[in-house]
């Protein structure tokens, strides 16, 4: 069940339904899924409240299998947001699907597609990428594997390490490199800063942050098609489309123009 990542008024009349009708309760935080059941009036009317952490271990995921084995309804709820986004919640789900176990989700808040929806970069496609390594060498070469992807790229990370983040994404992703900071989300103090990797570097290693942060890059140039690539990828379509069709098809798969595409295919046809 997915609960507010910031303004309390952000949970779903379904999870409010969830929260009131199950028969236990299991949460990351017990102590935030109190305060959120106590601002929305949903009374704990003596069920159980168990909490389910990182720490938790094999003993208690086997207990909340048991309770939902006997048949009661049990609602996780993550501290923020949705569970298994960067959320302990994962274990338990692939635990209840392994064990074949019935289960639902409530969807609502989550800080990633927040952050996507205000940063005005390309939502057709993007990636998730988490909380990168702190240490600098795995931090590097996390972000170099990130480099090519053809997508928006999405992290989580604590204030602390964001002025490192950036100055790192800027020598391994490209300076020039459109990004996007989001910071305390639906929160009061709620801020969106955008600029180039270099220019939001610079920003932010000469203040201080706090809160929760999301950082967004936009996806990477698509390197230019060689004439060797065009042609390989056109005798593998040639193989079993007309020159017209193997034309539009390269042209929309490698992003070169239809034209250059069709003059090459036809050559190659009649080779």
């Amino acid at each position: 069940m997915s609960t507010p990542i910031g303004a309390a008024r952000d949970i779903t009349l379904r999870a409010l339904d969830v929260l009131g009708a199950a028969d236990v309760l299991v949460a990351e935080d017990t102590r935030t899924l109190r305060h959120l059941m106590e601002i929305h009036g949903i009374p704990l009317a003596g069920r159980q409240v168990i909490a389910y952490h990182d720490h938790s271990g094999e003993g208690q995921l086997q207990r909340l299998l048991g309770l939902i084995g006997e048949g009661k309804s049990l609602a996780y709820a993550s501290e923020a947001g949705t569970p298994l986004i960067s959320d302990p919640g994962f274990e338990l789900a692939r635990a209840v699907a392994a064990a074949g176990l019935p289960m639902t989700a409530a969807p609502g808040p989550c800080a990633a597609i927040c952050a996507l929806t205000l940063s005005g970069l390309p939502s057709d496609r993007f990636l998730f990428a988490g909380f990168p390594p702190a240490a600098q060498g795995a931090r590097r070469e996390f972000l170099a594997d990130l480099a090519g992807v053809q997508a928006t790229l999405i992290f989580y990370e604590s204030p602390k390490r964001l002025t490192a983040l950036l100055a790192e994404m800027a020598r391994t992703l490209g300076g020039a490199r459109q990004a996007v900071v989001c910071r305390e989300l639906t929160k009061r103090f709620e801020e969106v800063s955008r600029g180039s990797l270099e220019a939001l570097a610079t920003e932010f290693a000469s203040r201080e942050v706090k809160g929760e942060i999301v950082v967004l890059v936009d996806r990477a140039a698509p390197e230019a098609a060689s004439e060797a690539t065009i042609e390989a990828a056109l005798d593998t379509a040639l193989a079993t489309m007309s020159v017209k069709d193997a034309a539009t098809f390269v042209s929309q798969t490698l992003g070169v123009s239809r034209k250059i595409a069709y003059r090459i295919a036809l050559d190659r046809s009649q080779g």
